[in-house]
């Protein structure tokens, strides 16, 4: 289960740390095991190790102590989304992960994942996420999929002429989102009905960070809302 194939052949996925367990065991996703060291860590419930054979275990060099065997939850499309974030091509495992949390932060009906390269079940994804991924909706998309979503595509990209905070978010929005070395590739950002770039002041960057982004976006979106509901 270290590796993304082995993970989507069986479901499963490991938590590691308290925090991870924990917030897994709360979200209510059915734990297939758990094991702990009680050396390193004093657990509740699962089967007794030794720090060296869970350090064998894990993906982690410095395990916390208790790490568990989790099925990967199942989610659909979100049939009437208001908020959703579209991740394309995103290669960087924390990347993905810290653009779950912010959609969770956010309020975000769903976190869409297309052209996976990152998996959101990697544990680095997971500890990023801070445990959003076991609440927050993760689904697999095509473009199909993205393009009869009921809402409006807005595509992050450098060099658009419209900037990110003129469109209106507070109609049902979703914000489509690549890598930030070469973007959205042509496909993607056809399937957008609005462009928008996020202007950068510095001159050493030349794009930001993709959760960077995605945090600018979502809160922008956030901010009209609430600015609308109080007029």
């Amino acid at each position: 289960m270290r590796k993304s194939r082995e993970r989507r052949a069986s479901g499963l996925f490991l938590a590691e740390g308290r925090r991870e367990v924990e917030r897994a065991r709360a979200a209510g996703l059915r734990v297939v095991a758990t094991y702990f060291a009680p050396e390193l860590l004093p657990w509740d419930e699962g089967e007794e190790v030794t720090a060296r054979v869970l350090t064998k275990m894990t993906y982690r060099a410095e395990p916390e102590g208790v790490l568990a065997v989790v099925e990967i939850p199942k989610h659909a499309l979100p049939a009437e989304p208001t908020l959703v974030l579209v991740a394309v091509g995103i290669e960087k495992p924390g990347n993905l992960g810290a653009m779950a949390r912010t959609a969770d932060a956010a309020g975000a009906d769903a976190l869409l994942i297309g052209d996976a390269t990152a998996d959101p079940w990697n544990p680095n994804a997971i500890r990023a996420s801070t445990g959003a991924v076991f609440t927050l909706p993760v689904v697999e998309v095509t473009r199909s999929d993205v393009a009869h979503l009921p809402a409006q595509k807005v595509a992050a990209v450098l060099g658009a002429s419209t900037v990110h905070s003129t469109p209106d978010y507070a109609r049902p929005t979703a914000f489509l989102i690549g890598p930030e070395d070469e973007g959205l590739t042509g496909d993607w950002r056809a399937l957008a009905g609005v462009q928008v770039e996020i202007p950068m002041q510095g001159r050493a960057a030349d794009s930001l960070n993709a959760s960077a982004a995605a945090a600018v976006l979502l809160f922008e979106a956030v901010r009209q809302r609430a600015t609308t509901v109080r007029r």
